[in-house]
């Protein structure tokens, strides 16, 4: 295993969450701020359960959900010949689940942001729910979904707790770079370790300051 390994798994383990989370948030997210269902407070409480709970309580109650005595990871193994527990798989799940709220809530304010005249107006017109989404609603809610998609790709860029209790601490499997500072910590390792702190805490002040100008920029053609 290189140095650049852990780095490089961080990367893409948060570029396949932030993209999941986009692609099932995005409905998600507009059905919370559009539906009138009474019990939809408790899919919002759902959704932002992660927020308050600790990692490590999450990560421990879904390595039970896919391990190898539980149902999923049975069906699991029998038809991709491979554990979904301690494997790259099985972190996209644990991190799409803790960064859940991290993209839907931004989506969800969003699209309730948007001026309830323009849809009926659109609806008005003929026009049906799909196309008034991707016309309207989709458009004039910019800010939050890439906020959204910001906050969800940098949140799991640092995660911790979930990634080591689900997939444990696999060089080139596993091994994120947060998993490899604090091995590098414990190994006693400082110099190593402040490397790769040092990369991610540059990493994550960058894409943060990207969308906090991209924000105000939008914020400006208003």
């Amino acid at each position: 295993m290189t140095f650049t390994t852990p780095l490089l798994l961080s990367l893409k383990l948060s570029s396949v969450t932030m993209v999941l989370l986009f692609i099932v948030g995005i409905p998600l997210a507009y059905w919370l701020a559009f539906s009138r269902i009474r019990w939809k407070f408790l899919v919002e409480s759902v959704v932002a359960l992660p927020l308050v709970l600790p990692p490590t309580v999450l990560g421990f109650y879904v390595l039970l959900a896919v391990g190898g005595n539980s149902f999923i990871g049975q069906k699991y193994e029998a038809v991709f010949n491979k554990t979904l527990a301690f494997s790259f798989q099985g972190l996209i799940l644990g991190s799409f689940l803790y960064s859940l709220p991290f993209a839907v809530q931004p989506f969800q304010t969003s699209f309730a942001g948007v001026d309830k005249k323009l849809l009926e107006a659109s609806w008005s017109l003929g026009r049906s729910h799909l196309y008034t989404f991707f016309s309207v609603v989709l458009p004039l809610s910019r800010q939050g979904i890439i906020t959204g998609c910001v906050l969800s790709f940098a949140h799991t860029l640092g995660e911790f707790g979930v990634v080591l209790m689900l997939g444990g601490n696999i060089p080139g499997i596993t091994k994120v770079a947060s998993i490899a500072i604090y091995d590098e910590v414990q190994s006693l390792n400082y110099g190593t370790a402040n490397i790769y702190s040092a990369i991610l805490l540059t990493f994550s002040f960058i894409i943060l300051a990207l969308v906090y100008f991209i924000n105000r920029r939008f914020i400006r053609t208003l």
